[in-house]
């Protein structure tokens, strides 16, 4: 107990480094007909930047490590984040007294700079920044309000006057886009509480039930749809340990971050935006900051064992976020509740790097099932820092996204000047604008150095895709040609590969499977053939490649994309054409007593302290085998790869 209510009064203390939001209210979400994005968006917004041209092509995806634009061209997020929006209430005092908001800055729920600056102003000197992109944080309360802004809130930008926070919000983003901005849409907080503590912000689901926080973010994806700018979804910020519970990354219960992410992307892209990115952070913060126990910053590192496999292929960005302040193993805390663990500024350059590369950016790695672009979508420090170890960790980490072409977000953008320095343009109460753009300011030098050191531009040559499938806990069909022809197998266990990807391997027990494309592409034929095998039908006579043991077979011409079971008994295949004569030599891949994988195999580890199998590249896999014998185990123990020709 005593542990208990030590973590109770700690958590009221700890700031782990970003923004929050305010408690949701019961109003539902306003109907998306009732005021357009572009009614919005004023004379002034509009006008913002008429004449910035976009010198890429919406809609944004994913090559391998990198981010490219409709073209194919790298477009690397140079962005920082606009906060208010999500709220800046501190959770102490009065809400109207901006003593109580966080540096003394009430945001009034909308993005900081509209009481003190047009947003014409405000976009030019985003532009003078070198950024190319924003991250935008909202709340969920903001969703909901229909109370409108006071006066005061856009005393800099009048046509705003008697606008809802939502609507404020629409404002912005078309000015953004309208400017040639990226905007990737945050769910910063649940209510309009500044974060990130024990603040009933902690999970997705702290303060409304994970339901809700998936048809909050349909709403807003639909809403956006037609704005050309917006390009991303970042699901949720910072997710973090509550009082009483961890969040994990696949147990399947209501923590689980990994089950509600996939959730949530599965229903943006279809339900409402199958353009948008995807923005998945990875765990910021599980245990109780104590000397002696179990505490630390998972980070990215879960996703090294069960990655993201999304129903809309190449539309998966992982995110993580670095203060010099928080460390691999130290919450941030200062005082009561901090441990003895090494902060990052703490660390040597040489250590700081390997931190960042074992917490995130092995993500990049090419060829692995967790392949993809890391985005920094938070880092930061104050102009007034006088401490020498953190001013050094501003540089080296700088240096490090510098030199590893790195997609980064500043933390923040926009504040008053007076009240929070960290801001890389502050404002004083005539709209005069200060910050990273004067010369005194000694964080220009980092920052410049960073967004003009030059990375990879142009063409992003297409690289093979590896996804892993997981039925850890239910059906994994991320295929929509699958899904519209109905359940192939009521009441199995179904894990199908997305479109364009065929399966080419299987854990023995775990009902994990890795999917590719690598040396064929795209493989199946038009249509919505296909065919589920339960049984031996389709073994010719005189082929058994495996004695002894169940064979399912794909009819002669197609190749395996799914599978399914019952328990750990395999259940059927599913099989559909190709597009081209496939080969029919092959091999059976024994996978029941040791691993089977080719020398190198791309794809890495899909099912982790498992037995797998998997085909070679210039293979397809066209069976299964597994046997119910008396004391075997009845998964998948074998594979029929054949030769693509």
């Amino acid at each position: 107990m005593s542990r208990f209510v030590t973590y109770l009064t700690l958590g009221a203390l700890l700031v782990l480094g970003t923004p929050t939001a305010r408690a949701a209210t019961d109003a539902a979400p306003p109907a998306a007909g009732e005021r357009t994005v572009a009614a919005t968006a004023t004379a002034d917004s509009s006008a913002a930047d008429a004449s910035a041209t976009r010198d890429w092509q919406p809609p944004l995806s994913t090559r391998g490590r990198y981010i490219v634009d409709a073209a194919g061209n790298r477009f690397r997020l140079k962005a920082a984040n606009w906060d208010g929006a999500q709220g800046s209430w501190t959770g102490s005092g009065s809400e109207s007294d901006p003593a109580n908001h966080h540096a003394g800055q009430d945001s009034y729920g909308i993005p900081l700079g509209l009481d003190r600056a047009p947003l014409a102003t405000l976009l030019a000197d985003f532009h003078q920044l070198g950024i190319n992109s924003v991250r935008l944080p909202f709340s969920n309360a903001l969703v909901h309000s229909t109370t409108p802004v006071p006066d005061a809130a856009v005393a800099a930008n009048p046509q705003l006057r008697g606008d809802t926070p939502l609507q404020v919000y629409d404002a912005v983003v078309s000015a953004l886009s309208d400017s040639g901005f990226a905007v990737i849409l945050n769910n910063h907080t649940n209510t309009s509480r500044w974060c990130c503590g024990v603040d009933g912000n902690e999970r997705w689901n702290s303060s409304q039930t994970t339901q809700q926080w998936a048809d909050d973010w349909v709403f807003m994806a639909r809403r956006y749809a037609t704005v050309p700018g917006v390009v991303g979804a970042d699901l949720y910020n910072e997710v973090r340990r509550d009082v009483l519970n961890d969040p994990n990354w696949g147990s399947g219960d209501d923590h689980d971050w990994f089950a509600a992410a996939q959730l949530a992307a599965d229903r943006i892209l279809t339900e409402a935006d199958p353009n948008l990115l995807i923005v998945i952070e990875g765990i910021n913060w599980t245990g109780l900051p104590v000397d002696g126990l179990p505490h630390g910053r998972p980070v990215l590192t879960p996703a090294q064992t069960l990655s993201h496999t999304l129903v809309v292929s190449h539309k998966l960005v992982y995110s993580a976020h670095f203060y010099g302040y928080t460390g691999p193993q130290h919450s941030g805390a200062t005082g009561i509740g901090e441990t003895h663990d090494a902060r990052y500024q703490d660390l040597s350059r040489t250590d700081l790097y390997q931190a960042l590369s074992d917490e995130a950016f092995f993500v990049e790695d090419s060829g692995k099932h967790y392949t993809a672009p890391v985005w920094v979508s938070e880092f930061g420090i104050g102009a007034g820092e006088t401490n020498d170890a953190a001013r050094t960790w501003f540089t080296n980490i700088t240096d490090y996204f510098a030199d590893h072409d790195t997609d980064f977000a500043y933390w923040p953008l926009v504040g008053w000047e007076g009240h929070d320095d960290w801001a890389l343009l502050r404002y004083d109460e005539n709209g005069g604008q200060h910050g990273i753009l004067d010369d005194a300011d000694w964080r220009a030098t980092a920052w410049n150095h960073l967004r003009s050191t030059a990375g990879l531009t142009g063409p992003v040559a297409a690289v093979p895709d590896w996804q892993m499938l997981d039925t850890d806990h239910g059906d994994y069909v991320q295929s929509l040609r699958v899904r519209a022809q109905g359940d192939w197998d009521s009441g199995a266990s179904k894990a199908v590969c997305p479109d364009g990807l065929r399966l080419a391997g299987l854990g023995h027990t775990s009902g994990r499977g890795l999917c590719t494309d690598v040396t064929a592409g795209d493989l199946r034929a038009s249509g919505s053939a296909q065919t589920v095998v339960t049984d031996e039908r389709y073994v010719p006579s005189g082929g058994d490649w495996a004695s002894g043991y169940t064979k399912l077979q794909c009819p002669a011409g197609n190749f395996l994309i799914g599978y399914s079971h019952r328990g750990t008994k395999v259940s059927a295949a599913l099989c559909v054409p190709a597009r081209t004569t496939l080969g029919t030599s092959g091999r059976t891949v024994w996978f029941d007593r040791s691993d089977n994988r080719p020398s190198g195999a791309a794809g890495a580890d899909f099912a982790s302290g498992d037995y797998k199998g998997q085909c070679a590249d210039g293979e397809y896999a066209a069976g299964i085998a597994f046997t119910t014998r008396l004391g075997a185990s009845p998964g998948p123990a074998a594979l029929l790869c054949r030769s693509l020709t």
